[in-house]
């Protein structure tokens, strides 16, 4: 990358149509990983649950499909006939909608139809799934092929320790973050659930100095409290300050042809109502902004078995933890898998001419010290938890870890094995 440019990311809030989509799918599967939880069950890989869920939003209509193995309640009968739990799967998806503030004449958490087409797994998936006893101890199988990417870089820790993210995402992020805060708590009443931000950040001799363009497109009531249409002027008005509190100081554009609000000209309509919202749609949202890889696959809905979730959250934990233990600046970390095989088919690790050793030896330690296979990913990130529905929204990455395990990949506790282990 040029030492001095221009790089642009976005995100979207909780209340855009693919998000909405998203937090079910999680909160579906953070629902049968509590009941494992509750049967003393989540690190027995053999009866553990396994879930895909999809969801599509549209106006007032909810579809959730799928397949999935689990125990009772969610699942009214064990196994690969087993038959969901409808009403409840139902209820989980209007308690989302509830929580992000959707009630709406045409998209409600009380209004909408839902159905539920989730099914058991198949069982040829889980013959390959199921954890085999080997040479290695009991091992599952990968969920499924494909490649996994992670990613860590120290730019952003001038403006917020322990993050390691690139700088586009993580205030693109930060910004609907600090604009929802406001929504929920009322400061900002006349906002909607949707919204989409996008920020172009300058970069001189490859560090971040400063934003030259903020867009920022956010759903709102059609008039204010005094019955005045709002127009995007009186919208940039109310969510300015918002927005700069949000960015570090002096960074905020002056000109308003810099920052521009719902440039279309009204953003009354929005969420599933204004545009069909679909799981998964919003990858580049949830891990690196375009800045870095990202795998073929997405996250939401997927129990931690399939590695386009796990093995992406192991490849974020190992490449934070090699910049965190000072020997890059920059790291990203590929692997690959086939479906029902345990140990990767490949392992690369790029410190893109910034790393204080070897890539090649870094390869080899980050592989004794972190087995990527999925049940050692499973077992020592603690992913058998309902920690899921949190990570829908403004990204899977840069966030701080939860004490109850949530976004445990986001530790920076190898550091010190990794750098004893290279010298």
């Amino acid at each position: 990358m040029r030492k001095s440019h221009l790089f642009t990311s976005e995100s979207v809030s909780e209340g855009h149509p693919d998000k909405v989509s998203d937090q079910i799918s999680d909160a579906v599967l953070d629902a049968f990983l509590e009941n494992d939880v509750k049967l003393g069950i989540a690190d027995d890989s053999l009866v553990n649950t396994r879930l895909g869920c999809e969801v599509l939003t549209t106006t007032n209509k909810i579809v959730i499909a799928g397949e999935g193995r689990g125990q009772a309640p969610l699942f009214k009968k064990y196994g690969s006939d087993a038959v969901i739990n409808r009403e409840q799967i139902a209820q989980i998806a209007r308690d989302v909608v509830k929580d992000i503030g959707y009630d709406q004449d045409g998209f409600s958490f009380h209004g909408a139809d839902i159905e539920v087409l989730l099914h058991g797994q198949s069982p040829d998936i889980a013959m390959g799934v199921d954890a085999k006893k080997k040479k290695s101890g009991e091992q599952e199988g990968a969920g499924d092929q494909g490649m996994m990417f992670g990613f860590a870089c120290t730019e952003s820790e001038v403006y917020e320790k322990n993050s390691f993210m690139p700088a586009p995402i993580y205030f693109a992020h930060k910004i609907l973050k600090v604009l929802s805060d406001q929504r929920h708590s009322k400061k900002l009443f006349d906002l909607q659930p949707d919204a989409k931000s996008q920020v172009t950040i300058k970069y001189e001799d490859g560090k971040p100095i400063g934003c030259t363009k903020v867009v920022v497109s956010t759903q709102h009531n059609a008039a204010n409290r005094n019955g005045k249409k709002y127009t995007p002027s009186m919208v940039r008005d109310l969510i300015g300050d918002a927005v700069a509190s949000a960015l570090p100081k002096g960074w905020m554009p002056k000109k308003d042809s810099d920052f521009l609000v719902n440039p279309t000209g009204n953003f009354v309509v929005g969420g599933p109502d204004g545009d069909c919202g679909l799981t998964g749609r919003k990858i580049i949202v949830d891990t690196y902004g375009g800045y870095a890889p990202h795998g073929g696959g997405a996250f939401s809905g997927k129990d931690p078995t399939k590695v386009d979730r796990s093995a992406a959250y192991a490849a974020r934990y190992l490449a934070k933890n090699v910049v965190a233990a000072g020997l890059a600046e920059r790291c990203t970390i590929q692997v690959a898998y086939a479906i029902g095989v345990a140990d990767p088919m490949s392992l690369l690790v790029d410190t893109h001419g910034t790393g204080k050793v070897d890539d090649g030896k870094l390869e080899k330690v980050l592989a004794e010290l972190f087995p990527l296979r999925p049940t050692n990913i499973r077992r020592t990130l603690k992913l058998n938890r309902p920690i899921y529905r949190r990570t829908a929204a403004y990204g899977h990455f840069g966030r701080a870890p939860d004490k109850d395990g949530g976004f445990s990949w986001e530790k920076t506790d190898l550091a010190d094995q990794i750098r004893k282990a290279v010298k």
